[in-house]
């Protein structure tokens, strides 16, 4: 059984499927991708992703502002707001995905620091693991995860920075999780890192419908793939894909311990 760790199912294509989600996931469950994590990015659109996954009990969601989205004051939500949108609902599993991404957005870093910190401080009140979006922002990332992180951790999705930081966050009760990225040609340095760091702290996710894996590149994502994703990363480790998905499966309900299917 595999688990993408990491999707956004209300955006996905689902041309192929004459536009019906329950297909897109039976062609997921077709290829033993049995649960999948559907991840906020802003409160805008959280309403209709989670009518959508409402009725599917191996998919679970997750509350939380991307840095991107944090563009002015009004889009920080407090420590209150963001207690009460998961409190209400059931389905979610963790905080995010929040952080800092400084490549696109380094003008609005004061707002996503301040962002990411209630984040951080309401998955620790709530004993919720946080899934978190980092790019060009490495030591304020880690910074703030020490000081306001909590015991139960998180998740650094998509992973693309280096070996360093991922053992750092590591140290911090953290999981490393790799999208289809490691699988393209140019990515060598990332695939040292997953050679590097132990399966046991390793997730896989597909970001779709981003980033489609080799050999699919180009196109639309979507959970189906994550089987490519786990191969590669079966094939840098040297064992088979059966521990691969084994190993990651424990791995994602052992941090996101309130995610329950039948």
């Amino acid at each position: 059984m595999f688990i993408d760790s990491h999707c956004h199912l209300d955006k996905i294509d689902l041309t192929p499927y004459s536009g019906q989600f329950s297909e897109a996931v039976c062609a997921a469950h077709a290829r033993q991708v049995n649960e999948m994590l559907c991840v906020s990015i802003d409160k805008e659109h959280f309403p209709s992703m989670y009518q959508l996954i409402a009725d599917q009990p191996t998919i679970h969601a997750s509350f939380g502002i991307h840095p991107c989205h944090v563009e002015k004051a009004e889009d920080v939500l407090s420590e209150a707001e963001l207690t009460k949108w998961v409190k209400d609902h059931s389905k979610v599993v963790a905080l995010g995905e929040s952080g800092l991404d400084y490549y696109y957005t380094k003008d609005t870093s004061e707002l996503q620091k301040e962002s990411f910190t209630n984040h951080l401080r309401v998955a620790d009140q709530l004993a919720l693991p946080v899934i978190v979006h980092t790019r060009d922002a490495r030591e304020d990332t880690l910074a703030l995860i020490k000081k306001h992180g909590g015991e139960s951790g998180g998740v650094l999705h998509c992973f693309t920075e280096s070996l360093a930081m991922a053992q750092a966050a590591i140290e911090m009760n953290y999981l490393i999780s790799f999208s289809g990225i490691v699988t393209f040609k140019n990515a060598q340095e990332l695939k040292e890192v997953v050679k590097a760091i132990p399966l046991e702290k390793i997730l896989i996710e597909t970001d779709s419908p981003y980033l489609a894996p080799i050999p699919y590149r180009g196109k639309k994502n979507e959970p189906k793939y994550v089987v490519e994703v786990a191969q590669c990363v079966a094939d840098l480790k040297g064992v088979s894909i059966e521990e691969v998905a084994e190993v990651t499966s424990a791995n994602f309900h052992r941090l996101f311990s309130q995610a329950r299917s039948s």
